[in-house]
Order: structure tokens, then C-alpha cells, then sequence
């Protein structure tokens, strides 16, 4: 049966995406490698799409069956108790796993929490799998954990079980809706459901999931966390019929300014993210009742009683408060807004909070000193920050000032993937894949352009360039199959504009 619906998913992909079935191998380059490229002397070879000559292929299948196998796999095959996989129409809390198993599918799960967007209290975490069955995290969220679980376990035997916690945290899905108290829950499954879609390529699904999650932290107020310490109780009713019950203490308060997703047409007051240390010891921001995002694309000195926001976990939010600004921007230009005031104003304004915000970054050279953590965050918020100049100017490559600007943000994030190590792509956040994408398409347009020069000009940075990218893409893809396909498109890209030569 398993392997009939591999091959129905198989075939269902090949309909929607046919490009996938026909991708051809990528080649990449390993930019820790002595030499990123060979190119010919020649001046003639300048023109010929085998001069970009790389170290290393893909291989056909993003898990390798070749790789050792888990230390996990010999504990899990004692585990003989737990349900076969033919269960996997289960219904909800029917089975739940043994308190060990559960333990080890945290272990595996909690070090990649941050990659999957996930912020939470780990001690609470852990404590939750011995209370009563009413006072732990609900199943929803459980059953999404240990899907990840099973998925960042390949390709051991675990990853097996993908379908039978997958079911699960769906059939959770409906108990989970009609319980308020475990809302907070609810949404921060939705996000790990909605990023594990993603990553499989399996866009609708993921986007609904994500829908989901942003619709529900807006209905329960998780854009105004602390409006209720600065706002009428009265005025604060009338805005929503679903209001979470008072927060038990800071860590709770924490999780849930944690959890936020922000959505682009409502105020945001919700104060910045802080590290759940300080959560722990009390220290909580509260916040102003004020708009937060807003605040941040204020012109400098227009801005008041503006505090926190300098946490790893506040910058992320911040670069994606960018990268969101920028990209619905640029998804609203024609040509016909070329001369709204409006659009320049507001371009102009996303374009100047982009340049203060990254001259505030920790520099490149600094990663290596920090704690793994707060490295991938860093890695996360300059790719997003220089992707995001990227994507407010690419409709303007013709202009020479934009053009100037989209190269120095597509080497920026060149510069930010030598930067990373073979060891840190198990941790990396996948819309790091984006950037790269958007970065090698600047330049392979730039590559296109100095091949049409005479006299011809040299193309060996840029090509090394593109080939660190593409390595960075193809290494990501074996943990998210989707960047896979971005990478071939990539390549797709590169080799019709080297054959056009």
C-alpha cells in the first residue's frame, strides 16, 4: 500500500510540476573549495557553456541511500510497543507513543526548532509529556513535532513514520479548533504543518496551513499582545469575541509574542521578541500598545518610546517585516505607477529602513564568534535584508542606479553563503532558498550582459559567483526537496543563456 501511494504522489507530482520529472542533474561548486571554477585562457571559450565546470553533482535522490544510519535507528527498533504503520488511519489520541519515544522524537526534533520558526519554553516542553493528559500541549502540536521529527531523521527509518504522525496531527486538527485554551497550540502546529508542506513541494496544502495560522493569531489577538495592559478592557472587547485568557506568567506571555505571525493590513502592537531566558527570569517587555512594525519603517527621529528589538529572534522579525514590505511593493508596480507619488514614497521608505537596518547587522567576519543559534538567525537576517533590496528594485534592472543596487545585494548574499559550513545546513531556515534564488538570477542577467560585451569582458568571478549559489541551493535541497527544484530551474536558466551565446 505504501508503495502505491508513493507512486500516485509520484504521478500527481509529475502532472502539476511536469519540470520536476524532467529536471536535469545540477551541477554546483563548493565555495570552501581551493578553486570555485576552471575557465579556459582562451578568449573563445568565454562563450561557452562548459566553462562553468563544477566540482561536485547532485545526487538523483535527496537523501542518499549511501549515508550512515541514525544512532536513533537501533533505539527506535527496541520500541517494539509502539504501532505499526499500518495505523496510520488512526484516529486522534487513539495511541499515544511510550513516554520514551516521545522523549527521543523531542530530542531530535529540539535542535532544529528555530529552522522550523518554532519558539518555545523546551523545560515546559518536555515537562508537558508526564502531566495529566489536560495539562499537556495538545496532540495537534505534538503529532506536528514528531512529524518533523520522523522528517529531519532522513533517510533512517524513522522518516517511515511521516504518514502516521501527519495523519494524527490532522485528525488532532478538529478537537484542537474547538478548545480555546489550546489555541496558542493550534497555531504554532498550523506553522509546522504549514512549513513541512512547503518544503515537500506540496505548495497548496502549505498554503493553506499558513492561512490558517495567520488568520487565527489575528482572531485571537496575538498581534496586540499587551494591549490589555495599556487599553480599556471595554475598548479591547469590542475589537474581537475571542480573547485569550490573561497569560499565567512571562514565559506563557513570551510563547505567545513568540508564536505571532504578522499580518500585513493589521496594526501591529505586539512588543518585539525577546529570548525566552529573559522570559524565564521575568523580564518581559510589554510593550507601548502602540504599532510596533510601523514604528520600524518611521523615519529615524519621528519615532518615540520605542524600546527592545535588538534580540536575534526581534531582528529575524524584522527582516521579514522587509522582505514582506518590499515584496508586496513590488508585487503591486506597473508601469503606470511610475510616476505615483504614492508608489515612491512608499518605495522610498522601505528602501531607507533596508539601509539603516543593515548597517546595524553583526558583521560577516563576527558569525564564527557567536552561539549556534543566534549564527543561523544572523545568516537568516542578512540574506533576508539584502534579498529584500533585491526585490524592491528588480523591475528597474534597465535603470543604472538599480542595476548597481541589485549586484552589490546579490554578491551581499554571496558573500553570506561562504560564510556557511557543510555542518550548518541541517539547521538553516529554508527561505534562505529564496534569497539565493533571487540573488542568482541578478547575476546570471548580469552574465548574459557581459558576455555581449567586445571586447569580451572576463565572466570567472560571476560564474564562481552563480556556482556558489547553486552548490548552497543543491546542499539545502537535501533537507527541503522544493529547493531541489529551484535549483534546477536555476540551472535551467543559467545553461539557456550560456546556449543563446
Amino acid at each position: 500500500m505504501r508503495e502505491h501511494i508513493a507512486r500516485l504522489e509520484s504521478r500527481i507530482k509529475e502532472l502539476e510540476m511536469p519540470e520536476m520529472a524532467t529536471s536535469p542533474p545540477i551541477t554546483l561548486f563548493d565555495p570552501h573549495a581551493p578553486a570555485y571554477f576552471s575557465e579556459s585562457s582562451s578568449p573563445s571559450s568565454h562563450n561557452s557553456p562548459s566553462t562553468l565546470s563544477l566540482s561536485a553533482s547532485a545526487s538523483p535522490s535527496p537523501f542518499p541511500l549511501d549515508m550512515d544510519s541514525s544512532p536513533w535507528d537501533a533505539q527506535w527498533a527496541s520500541m517494539t510497543d509502539f504501532p505499526a504503520l499500518g495505523s496510520v488511519a488512526d484516529s486522534y489520541g487513539s495511541e499515544d507513543p511510550p513516554l520514551e519515544l516521545a522523549q527521543m522524537l523531542l530530542d531530535i526534533f529540539l535542535p532544529h526548532r528555530h529552522q522550523c520558526g518554532f519558539e518555545v519554553h523546551v523545560g515546559r516542553l518536555r515537562e508537558s509529556l508526564t502531566l495529566p493528559r489536560s495539562e499537556q500541549r495538545h496532540p495537534v502540536l505534538m503529532n506536528s513535532i514528531y512529524l518533523w521529527a520522523c522528517y529531519l531523521s532522513r533517510p533512517t527509518s524513522l522518516c517511515e513514520h511521516e504518514p502516521l504522525y501527519l495523519s494524527r496531527a490532522l485528525a488532532a486538527v478538529s478537537d484542537a479548533i474547538s478548545n480555546p485554551a489550546k489555541v496558542v497550540d493550534f497555531i504554532q502546529a498550523s506553522c509546522l504543518l504549514a512549513i513541512y508542506f512547503l518544503s515537500n513541494g506540496r505548495v497548496f496544502e502549505g498554503s493553506y496551513h499558513a492561512s490558517v495560522a495567520a488568520s487565527l493569531a489575528i482572531q485571537w489577538g496575538l498581534h496586540q499582545v499587551g494591549a490589555e495592559d495599556c487599553t480599556p478592557r471595554n475598548v479591547i472587547s469590542e475589537r474581537s469575541a475571542f480573547r485569550l485568557d490573561p497569560a499565567k506568567d512571562s514565559i506563557e506571555q513570551g510563547e505567545r509574542i513568540l508564536t505571532f505571525c504578522k499580518h500585513p493590513w493589521t496594526a501591529v502592537s505586539t512588543p518585539w521578541p525577546q529570548r525566552m531566558e529573559e522570559y524565564e527570569t521575568g523580564e518581559l517587555d510589554i510593550g507601548h500598545g502602540s504599532p510596533t512594525i510601523q514604528a520600524f519603517f518611521a523615519p529615524q527621529g519621528h519615532v518615540q518610546n520605542v524600546t527592545g528589538g535588538f534580540s536575534s529572534l526581534a531582528m529575524r522579525v524584522k527582516a521579514s517585516a522587509l522582505f514582506e514590505g518590499a515584496s508586496r511593493l513590488s508585487s503591486s508596480w506597473s508601469p503606470r505607477l511610475s510616476s505615483s507619488s504614492s508608489f515612491t514614497d512608499s518605495f522610498r521608505t522601505i528602501e531607507h529602513t533596508i539601509t539603516r537596518f543593515t548597517t546595524t547587522l553583526l558583521p560577516l567576519h563576527q558569525l564564527a564568534a557567536t552561539m549556534p543559534d543566534d549564527k543561523y538567525h544572523l545568516i537568516a537576517i542578512h540574506s533576508l535584508a539584502h534579498a529584500s533590496m533585491i526585490c524592491l528594485h528588480e523591475h528597474f534592472l534597465d535603470d543604472q542606479v538599480s542595476r548597481e543596487v541589485l549586484l552589490r545585494g546579490a554578491r551581499s548574499i554571496v558573500a553570506v553563503a561562504k560564510y556557511i559550513g557543510d555542518a550548518d545546513y541541517d539547521f538553516l531556515d529554508p527561505l534562505i532558498g529564496y534569497c539565493w534564488v533571487s540573488a542568482a538570477r541578478i547575476l546570471i542577467t548580469d552574465l548574459v550582459q557581459l558576455q555581449a560585451t567586445w571586447p569580451m569582458a572576463n565572466t570567472s568571478e560571476i560564474r564562481g559567483e552563480i556556482g556558489t549559489l547553486l552548490y548552497s541551493l543543491t546542499k539545502l535541497s537535501t533537507r527541503f526537496p522544493l529547493l531541489g527544484f529551484q535549483a534546477s530551474k536555476v540551472q535551467k536558466l543559467l545553461d539557456a543563456n550560456q546556449l543563446g551565446q
